[in-house]
């Protein structure tokens, strides 16, 4: 074994502790992950949960109390509402506004999601065909995810296009990843609700603090925040956690917001 995983194994009991103490129930009522609770069907959560994680952007209370405006909005039944939208529900969006997102944004999210409820009937459906196709064509799900996703409304403008992360332009997609651990994990916070894919292929979801964090216990040597720092840190944790490496999002995480 080599000096570098001599070094990560050294790390191992001090994160595995870390995600111990920080992956608690009492978690969910500061993380827009609460919102995936609120719900009863797997439609609802689902949905409810990726507005959430696409727009946990910036400040945790801040995001959440966006989140809760605009479910509001959709009278808090975001599945019917998203199958049975029409042109005149639009007005219901007039008004909303977090960071760059404008009610243009979240009327075509909102479109799109409707075609795809149509056609795959839940939003698993169709992240399972997102994910038989990135196998069959060897490239990222994420990536394929943002390709078909806007496949169904090509007249979708870019401003709402760039909501949707897509890591063959190098983003680190830190949004989706944290939202298919929501769905794909089981433990204390995460709920898995879907099942077309293994724990052990999730990507680390990498911000800002999780990369600082990372970079400080030596498991990221990559200077920028991008698609393939997020590919080195997960190897690492990977060798860490074979069959769970998205667990130590936790760890980096609470590391880094509690300094």
């Amino acid at each position: 074994m080599g000096k570098r995983q001599n070094k990560l194994l050294q790390l191992k009991p001090k994160l595995d502790a870390l995600v111990k103490n920080i992956e608690q129930p009492g978690f969910i009522d500061n993380d827009p992950i609460q919102f995936m609770y609120a719900f009863e069907e797997k439609n609802d959560k689902e949905l409810a949960g990726f507005f959430a994680a696409i727009m946990a952007w910036g400040r945790r209370d801040i995001v959440i109390n966006k989140v809760n405006d605009l479910l509001k909005r959709m009278d808090y039944k975001p599945a019917d509402f998203i199958l049975n939208f029409s042109e005149s529900d639009a007005e219901k969006l007039d008004g909303f506004k977090h960071r760059t997102f404008k009610p243009i944004d979240i009327y075509w999210l909102i479109k799109t999601l409707q075609s795809i409820l149509k056609e795959y009937q839940t939003f698993e459906g169709f992240w399972k065909r997102c994910y038989q196709i990135s196998n069959e064509q060897d490239r990222e799900l994420i990536a394929i995810f943002y390709e078909e996703f806007f496949a169904f409304h090509p007249e979708v403008p870019p401003r709402t296009r760039k909501h949707i992360s897509n890591p063959e332009k190098n983003s680190s997609a830190k949004r989706l990843n944290m939202y298919l651990r929501w769905c794909i994990r089981s433990g204390s916070v995460d709920l898995n609700t879907m099942s077309f894919m293994p724990a052990s292929e999730l990507m680390i979801p990498l911000d800002v603090h999780v990369a600082r964090q990372a970079r400080a216990l030596g498991l990221l040597e990559r200077k920028q925040n991008d698609w393939k720092a997020v590919q080195e840190l997960t190897q690492k944790l990977q060798f860490l956690d074979p069959q769970d490496p998205a667990k130590y999002d936790f760890a980096l995480f609470g590391l880094g917001i509690s300094g």
